[in-house]
């Protein structure tokens, strides 16, 4: 197996104030209300890296579900960890956050699909044992939340048929990246449940520090962090080691070019 090419996520001990952290950092508990549940990744992500997490729990009563994205903000330098990523940090500006929502998994089947077909959709984009995100190239073994066999609500969701979870349930397992532009730019990427969908956001300033923010919002309760290795070559592990130490680093000067399994 190749070696990780990055460092362990950690969550930053900046978050808001509803926020509870687990000793390692890789825990995040809302334990109060529904709001100031924001959080950061305690360093900027490099290109490609993937900030995965689990639901751990959720909490019924609320509406609305985890936002997730990516912010340009050294969360050290917040003078107020803002109440809500939407619309209080985005309105800062230099931050993209999205709400995830059950139909951003595209692998959902339509209303009228045979459930047959559905699930054949569910098996052909796991039959591949790697994402390509453009040169990015990661094991999507774990990128994938996993329903538990012999609940009995595996009847009421085609997805759970082929163990694939809707993207706000409990144990499903949502990702943010972003990759480099020929431009200098950069494109958000979010992960659901092993699936890319698609840039989110464009034109991301690539030469500054890109954090990953997570909002542990309403109905999702708890969260935890899911460590990804895969491989990369010496070049980048090399800018990578530099780029923790170095912060601010300019993000263009990695260089990735990921290993055959």
């Amino acid at each position: 197996m190749a070696a990780a090419c990055y460092p362990s996520s950690r969550f930053h001990p900046i978050h808001g104030a509803n926020v509870r952290l687990d000793p390692s950092r890789t825990q995040a508990t809302r334990v109060e209300s529904f709001a100031n549940g924001l959080c950061f990744s305690q360093e900027p992500l490099a290109p490609g890296q993937i900030f995965l997490l689990e639901i751990e729990e959720k909490e019924l009563g609320w509406c609305g579900h985890l936002r997730v994205g990516l912010t340009a903000c050294d969360p050290s330098r917040l003078d107020v960890v803002p109440e809500y990523s939407l619309p209080d940090l985005v309105n800062r500006g230099d931050s993209w956050v999205f709400a995830i929502t059950r139909n951003h998994n595209r692998v959902t089947p339509d209303v009228d699909a045979d459930a047959e077909q559905a699930s054949g959709r569910v098996r052909g984009f796991l039959a591949d044992p790697y994402l390509l995100i453009e040169q990015v190239r990661i094991p999507r073994d774990k990128l994938v939340g996993r329903s538990r066999p012999g609940r009995y609500s595996h009847i009421l969701d085609d997805l759970y048929k082929s163990n694939v979870l809707p993207a706000t349930a409990r144990r499903s397992r949502i990702g943010v990246l972003y990759t480099l532009q020929p431009d200098g730019t950069a494109d958000m990427h979010m992960v659901i449940n092993g699936e890319d969908m698609g840039p989110s956001a464009r034109g991301l300033p690539a030469s500054r520090p890109l954090y990953a923010v997570v909002d542990v919002f309403a109905s999702t309760k708890s969260v935890r962090l899911i460590q990804v290795e895969y491989g990369c070559s010496q070049a980048s592990k090399d800018v990578a080691r530099e780029r923790t130490e170095n912060p601010t680093l300019v993000h263009s000067q990695f260089i990735l070019h990921e290993t055959s399994p």
